[in-house]
C-alpha cells in the first residue's frame, strides 16, 4: 500500500490544510467500501456522485485525511477536528499526481500500451513474459482510464521489479496527459482501426491521438511499433531523439517478424525471427490477432535483454483477464466469451479465430459496435458479409446497430439469422437452434453485455 507524509502530499499537490491533524497516511483511497483506519481519502467527482457527500462516512470509518475542493461546502466538513482536511482545485488532478509521485518513488522498467484494439491481451502477455525474471504488477480488468491508471500506479510496492500498464484514449490530449503520470520506458502501440470514430471522425486523427504515447517516451527510452500497420509505423518518425524505435509485424521487414502461425486445439504456435535467428514460441491462445500481441509482447523481453529462453519460459505463465476469447464448455457446446469489447478490427479477427478452431457448426451471437459514428452502417453491415465469407452457420444479433450486422449476413445469403430485442429473447432463440458440437462465439461492445446471454444458456 501507498504511504505519504503530510508534506509528500502537500508537495505533490499543492493543497491547502484546512484542518491539521494526522500526518501520515497508510494508503490512498477513493472509494469509502475500502475505507480503512489510517487512510487518505480523495473525494473525486462524476458524472452521478459526488465524493464529498462520503466525506464524513470516510471519516466515521477513521480515514486519516480527506481531500476535498476549495468550492466544498464547510457544511460537509463538520466535525472533522480529528482528521486533516484538505482542499484542491481539482481532486482527480491531485489523486493523478499523487500517483505519479508515488510511481517516481520506484526505479523499475514502466511499459505503456496503447492501441484501438489488442491492449489487454498485450498486457498480459507482455506481463506473462516479464514474468520470467522479474515480479510484474499489471493493470488489472481494463483499468487504463484517468482514475484507473493512477489506481495501478498506487498499487506498486518495493516487490515489484517492472510494471505493464494500459493507457486509453477517448480524444486528443487524453494520452499526452496520462502517459507523464506513469513515466514509461517503453511505449507500444499495438494497431490503429476505426474504435473511437465517432469521436475522433478519422482514423488519421485516432493515428494521431494515439501518437501521443510515442511523443511521450523520453530520451533514452523504447517506442514499439506495428510496422505492419501503416498508421503505426509512420509513428516513428514521432519518437523523440535518443529513443530506440523497435519494429515488430508478419508481414514487413520488420525487427521481430513473425511467421508459420499454427495451431493445435488452443495452443498457437509461431515462429519469431530477431537478429538473424529464427526462434519457436507456443502459447495458450488462438488467433493471428493474438499473434500480433504477443509479438509486441516478445518485442518487449527484446529490448529488455531477455533470451528467447526466457520469453517463452514467461509465455508459460500467462494468465488472461476474462472475457478475452475466454473459453468454457457449457453442456454438448463450446462457448467463446470475446465480449468484452468490440471494434470492427477486433470483430473481423474473432469470425476468422472462430472459423479456425470451430470443429462443427459455427454460430455467432453479436452485439452493437459503439462510438463507430459515420462508418457505424457500414462497418456492421461489413461484419455481417465476413460471417458468411467465413461459414457461420447461425446468428443471433441483439442491438439497434447488430440489426445492420443481420442485413449483411442475409444479403450475402445466410438464412438462420435472428434479430433479438433482449438478452432473454437472444437465450431462447439459442436454446431453440444449437445443437449438440456447436462453438458459440459471443462479442459486442461494453456496452451491450453480451456475456449475460452466456448465462441464460
Amino acid at each position: 500500500m501507498p504511504t505519504f507524509t503530510l508534506r509528500e502530499v502537500l508537495d505533490a499537490t499543492g493543497a491547502e490544510i484546512r484542518t491539521r491533524a494526522q500526518t501520515k497516511f497508510i494508503d490512498v483511497v477513493t472509494d469509502t467500501r475500502k475505507i480503512e483506519p489510517g487512510v487518505l481519502f480523495i473525494a473525486l467527482q462524476g458524472e452521478r456522485f459526488n465524493g464529498e457527500d462520503f466525506a464524513a462516512e470516510a471519516v466515521d470509518k477513521g480515514a486519516a485525511g480527506v481531500m476535498v475542493r476549495m468550492e466544498c461546502p464547510e457544511t460537509k466538513l463538520t466535525g472533522m477536528e480529528k482528521t486533516t482536511v484538505l482542499r484542491v482545485g481539482d481532486t482527480l488532478s491531485a489523486y493523478q499526481q499523487l500517483a505519479r509521485f508515488w510511481r517516481s518513488k520506484h526505479q523499475l522498467p514502466v511499459i505503456a500500451i496503447t492501441g484501438s484494439n489488442g491492449k489487454t491481451t498485450t498486457k498480459d502477455l507482455t506481463a506473462a513474459v516479464l514474468s520470467a525474471r522479474w515480479n510484474v504488477l499489471k493493470t488489472q480488468a481494463n483499468f487504463n482510464n484517468e482514475i484507473g491508471l493512477p489506481f495501478t500506479l498506487l498499487q506498486l510496492t518495493d516487490s515489484h521489479e517492472a510494471a505493464v500498464v494500459e493507457i486509453g484514449m477517448r480524444g486528443f490530449g487524453q494520452i499526452a496527459a496520462m502517459a507523464p503520470l506513469a513515466m514509461p520506458n517503453i511505449g507500444i502501440v499495438t494497431n490503429v482501426g476505426e474504435t473511437h470514430m465517432e469521436l475522433l471522425g478519422s482514423i488519421a486523427n485516432i493515428a494521431k491521438a494515439k501518437s501521443e504515447l510515442v511523443e511521450s517516451i523520453l530520451p533514452g527510452g523504447t517506442v514499439i511499433l506495428n510496422q505492419d500497420n501503416a498508421y503505426v509505423a509512420a509513428m516513428a518518425g514521432k519518437a523523440k531523439p535518443g529513443v530506440r524505435v523497435i519494429t515488430f509485424g508478419m508481414q514487413t521487414e520488420a525487427m521481430l517478424r513473425g511467421g508459420s502461425v499454427h495451431t493445435e486445439g488452443r495452443v498457437t504456435r509461431f515462429s519469431c525471427t530477431f537478429d538473424g535467428t529464427e526462434h519457436l514460441f507456443s502459447f495458450s491462445m488462438v488467433g493471428v490477432h493474438n499473434v500480433y500481441n504477443a509479438l509486441a509482447a516478445l518485442s518487449v523481453g527484446y529490448a529488455l535483454g531477455f533470451t528467447a529462453e526466457e520469453m517463452q519460459q514467461g509465455l508459460d505463465n500467462l494468465e488472461v483477464t476474462k472475457m478475452r476469447f475466454e473459453y468454457k464448455k457449457i453442456g454438448d457446446y463450446t462457448v467463446i466469451n470475446d465480449a468484452y469489447n468490440a471494434s470492427p478490427m477486433s470483430m473481423t479477427a474473432a469470425i476468422h479465430t472462430l472459423a479456425e478452431v470451430a470443429p462443427g457448426r459455427k454460430v455467432a451471437v453479436l452485439g452493437d459496435m459503439l462510438e463507430l459514428g459515420s462508418v457505424s452502417v457500414e462497418a456492421h453491415r461489413k461484419v455481417g458479409r465476413e460471417l458468411v465469407e467465413n461459414q457461420v452457420t447461425v446468428l443471433v444479433t441483439r442491438g439497434k446497430m447488430g440489426n445492420y450486422i443481420a442485413e449483411g449476413a442475409e444479403a450475402s445469403g445466410l438464412n438462420a439469422v435472428y434479430r433479438c430485442a433482449s438478452h432473454e429473447e437472444a437465450g431462447v432463440v439459442l436454446h431453440k437452434v444449437l445443437q449438440p458440437g456447436d462453438t458459440i462465439l459471443f462479442k459486442g461492445s461494453r456496452g451491450m453485455q453480451m456475456e449475460k446471454i452466456i448465462d441464460l444458456l
